[in-house]
């Protein structure tokens, strides 16, 4: 009966894994059906992919669920019948059949528990898939509730003073293009993340390498999901992000004496003594003086006991900490690289024979074996009075984290760019109408412009309500005049092409049709804000911030500066805003940079009639049935409208 009802255990647990595997399998099929599909809108159709997952996961978990409480009353009633095997055990005449039953009732404990767990490992990656999906819908369809902050980035920002665009851009924050993209469960891979989108000085090696690699990841759903899948197991935190300044810390832990060594061979010598005077006096009749050796041994032991009982303790801890990596790193070395060559680069570290994952953790099972005796007080002293077991162990670890030194920052620093790669594969894979843009090294007026985008969009707006554009700019030295009148889509045309162009030199893809630049320092000046408490106001803090463009503009540097200045000198009166826009303009016009001014001021867009190298584009409104409509379309030439009167009228405000 015994055996009957086990076996049906056994198949029940087999076949709910076999129905995972297909799912799992399935949802593996149609991603990259999905992927090859030449569908208009194959965003749409990832979005309804995605929600039949998560409806096929919720009913999954309540099978999970029934047969989590059948493994309970499992596991209750086995242990039962052995407690009722311990009863029989008392009784005279059939203690034989107490012992069997005992015997039988805990054995099928164990495998009931073996399996039980088993299927809690199951149902934890089974939620992290149905949260992750989740996030997934969250960020194709910009539901910002549903899109986890980076890790321990809730409240973080970019004072605009000290970075040149980070705050300006919104690429760090709350609601940022951080937070969309990031799907790193390290501090490490987030950080990795944030250093790219807000690097300073581009390299066009790193952005083509990014770029193959980021191809390669977007179509390997498989190696995607289980790097996020093993990540997030590592962290175990549930968003709150793994951090490695522990383990680093107690790698990089200066040497020990090593005089132990001397120290342990001498303890060794004694415990032999030991032992042989034991068994003479076991055996051989002689006198109990083992008794006394133990005793000085005791005591040399004990003399440096704080020296290395701390040091022994650690091997626990490092066994633990590297066990965690155990399946995320076997994984980056046995995954199959034939296809992928630039990915098989990335992680060369994991395969490569001198490095292998599987060889040093396998190292760490036996300090793991080691220090677990200490859980058995008795045990550890009877095992450390027969021999020197924690100070051997020491000497061992402080040998092996030598080693290990020199290998687990490579370890974790090649993790945190694969996750960063991955975050980037992943906003490429959900937007399939994004597209890789061409970055060259210098500008050639010969043969191309300097800046050229087909489609243009901002990548925090919605599909449904974003208004793409075409833009050029043909040589160094331009200067883009972007009049148009209030809510038109002046400030956020700049953020546009900002934003693209860190996605473009973080090596991901672009909100555009085509896209095609030139290396750029990038330098905004959009969100200027005031301070109380520095006695700065406004006007002052916009100049300051115009004279960091123009010197950062002026200095000795082999890229060009693309400068975006949202409403230039807006602090002040109409005349000083004239007379110092229209110097500004001329430090700016014919040298080493191009960009973008916007402004609402009319007079300004006069400047293009004294040089051709400043050209004129703006925003346009109008007013239908009593409201105001943008169309948020870029048009040339300057704004032949404003809208402060309409508004005011609109609103019921005088303006005569």
């Amino acid at each position: 009966m015994f055996f009957l009802f086990y076996a049906l255990l056994w198949f029940n647990t087999l076949g709910i894994t076999i129905e995972l595997y297909r799912l799992i399998t399935t949802i593996k099929q149609n991603t990259l059906m999905i992927e090859k599909s030449a569908h208009p809108n194959q965003k749409q159709v990832r979005v309804q992919a995605t929600r039949r997952f998560v409806k096929r996961l919720d009913k999954y978990f309540s099978r999970i669920e029934v047969l989590d409480k059948r493994f309970f009353w499992l596991r209750l009633t086995t242990l039962l019948l052995a407690l009722g095997g311990i009863v029989l055990v008392f009784i005279d005449k059939i203690w034989f059949v107490g012992v069997i039953l005992f015997l039988a009732s805990a054995i099928s404990f164990v495998v009931v528990v073996y399996f039980h767990r088993k299927l809690d490992r199951r149902s934890a990656r089974i939620g992290w898939m149905h949260d992750f999906a989740q996030t997934q819908l969250s960020r194709m369809n910009l539901d910002w509730q549903g899109i986890p902050a980076p890790p321990h980035e809730e409240n973080v920002t970019f004072a605009t003073s000290v970075h040149p665009f980070g705050d300006d851009l919104e690429i760090i924050g709350n609601r940022s293009l951080q937070q969309l993209l990031d799907i790193s469960t390290t501090m490490g891979g987030s950080s990795r993340l944030k250093s790219w989108l807000l690097n300073r000085t581009p390299s066009i090696e790193q952005i083509y390498s990014r770029q193959a690699v980021i191809r390669e990841l977007r179509s390997l759903p498989g190696f995607r999901g289980r790097l996020a899948l093993n990540s997030a197991l590592v962290d175990g935190s549930r968003g709150r992000g793994w951090e490695d300044s522990r383990l680093l810390a107690w790698i990089n832990q200066s040497k020990q004496d090593p005089s132990l060594k001397y120290f342990l061979y001498l303890l060794i010598f004694l415990a032999l003594v030991n032992m042989v005077l034991f068994l003479l006096n076991l055996f051989g009749g002689y006198p109990p003086i083992w008794i006394f050796s133990l005793g000085v041994y005791g005591i040399l032991y004990n003399f440096k006991f704080k020296q290395y009982h701390d040091l022994f303790g650690d091997a626990l801890q490092l066994g633990r900490n590297l066990e965690r990596f155990q399946d995320l790193f076997t994984y980056f070395e046995k995954y199959p690289y034939s296809k992928n060559e630039s990915l098989r680069q990335v992680c060369e570290p994991f395969w490569n024979s001198a490095s292998r994952p599987s060889h040093f953790l396998q190292k760490t099972k036996i300090f793991i074996s080691a220090a677990s005796i200490k859980n058995n007080q008795l045990l550890w002293l009877v095992v450390n009075a027969i021999l020197p077991w924690d100070l051997f162990f020491t000497i061992q670890l402080q040998r092996y984290k030598q080693i290990l030194k020199g290998i687990i920052p490579t370890w974790l620093n090649t993790w945190y760019k694969l996750e960063a790669l991955n975050s980037l594969a992943n906003f490429a894979y959900l937007n399939p109408g994004y597209v890789f843009p061409i970055v060259y090294d210098r500008a050639d007026s010969s043969k191309r412009c300097v800046f050229n985008a087909q489609k243009l969009g901002h990548p925090l707006l919605l599909d449904e309500v974003r208004i793409s554009n075409d833009f050029s700019l043909e040589r160094l030295g331009e200067v883009i005049i972007v009049s148009g009148s209030n809510m038109s889509g002046k400030s956020t045309f700049l953020k546009t092409l900002g934003v693209n162009l860190c996605l473009a030199y973080a090596g991901s893809v672009v909100t555009a049709a085509s896209m095609e630049t030139i290396m750029f320092r990038i330098y905004t000046s959009i969100n200027i804000v005031d301070s109380l408490t520095d006695g700065i106001s406004y006007f002052y803090a916009e100049v300051k911030r115009l004279k960091q463009i123009l010197d950062a503009y002026h200095e000795e540097n082999a890229l060009p500066l693309f400068y975006l200045i949202d409403e230039i000198f807006r602090g002040t009166n109409n005349k000083e805003r004239q007379i110092g826009s229209r110097a500004y303009l001329k430090a700016l016009v014919g040298g080493n940079g191009v960009g973008v001014i916007s402004t609402h001021d009319l007079e300004l867009v006069h400047f293009a009639d004294d040089d051709q190298r400043i050209r004129n584009y703006h925003f346009r409104e109008d007013v239908q049935g009593g409201r105001m409509n943008f169309d948020y379309i870029l048009h040339p030439g300057p704004c032949p409208t404003t809208n402060a009167l309409k508004i005011m009228a609109l609103e019921g405000l005088p303006t005569e």
